[in-house]
């Protein structure tokens, strides 16, 4: 079993759902005692958000890099970082190290297409649904991508960092989401990307009338059936 560098705290929220999960999946796939062989570098989410609200992503990328560095130094022999938005430094990191980075969007995209699905809408951070760094990337996978209108959008990204990050879950915040996945779906969103980490904690296949795709749980798959050489 390879070892799994996660780089994460960027919520330590869903961080805490990343080892969890890796720790279930080779539970479940391995049986008995088994568990994942995993590092956890948790940065200070405090500093990256006040990097990512100055839109100074060079400086974002190079604190990450460096804890990446870490990673592969301490003994990783793959990497995942633990969020959606900061994937837009991805490639700051994948020149840094000499590891493979999974990169959530693709695991993503395998799970879209293996449903069938081309056309999907987008929830996330403002940085995820308005930027280009993220739909791009599915786009190069022949899939259309759909984000929620401005109001939606600016409701979404608070949710995220007002409630989600601070480990608020709130009833009327679901309300609000599932309101929004419904304009996405009427828009003609096949499938909806849960676009953020901890968009896990709040929404699941029951609140959408159209497939969710939890990234944090596809990205964990991706590392742990990379991890076990399957």
């Amino acid at each position: 079993m390879l070892m799994i560098g996660m780089l994460g705290g960027m919520s330590w929220e869903s961080s805490a759902q990343y080892y969890r999960l890796a720790n279930e999946l080779v539970r479940d796939r391995l049986g008995g005692l088994h568990s994942a062989r995993c590092l956890l570098y948790s940065v200070d989410f405090a500093e990256v958000e006040r990097l990512q609200a100055a839109g100074r992503w060079d400086e974002a990328g190079t604190l990450l890099a460096a804890a990446a560095g870490r990673l592969e130094a301490a003994g990783a022999d793959l990497l995942v970082l633990c969020t959606n938005t900061m994937h837009r430094v991805a490639d700051r990191i994948t020149a840094t190290v000499r590891i493979p980075l999974l990169h959530i969007a693709d695991a993503t995209a395998d799970a879209v297409h293996a449903a069938g699905l081309r056309t999907v809408g987008l929830l996330g951070t403002a940085f995820t649904m308005e930027q280009d760094f993220y739909s791009d990337r599915l786009a190069a996978r022949g899939l259309t991508v759909l984000v929620p209108g401005a109001d939606d959008r600016a409701l979404v990204h608070s949710v995220i960092y007002d409630e989600l990050c601070r480990g608020i879950v709130s009833d009327s915040s679901r309300t609000a989401y599932v309101d929004v996945i419904g304009r996405l779906v009427a828009a003609g969103a096949q499938g909806v990307i849960l676009g953020c980490t901890e968009i896990e904690l709040l929404i699941g296949p029951a609140d959408s009338p159209v497939p969710v795709f939890p990234t944090t749980r596809l990205h964990v798959e991706a590392a742990v059936t990379h991890a076990l050489g399957r």
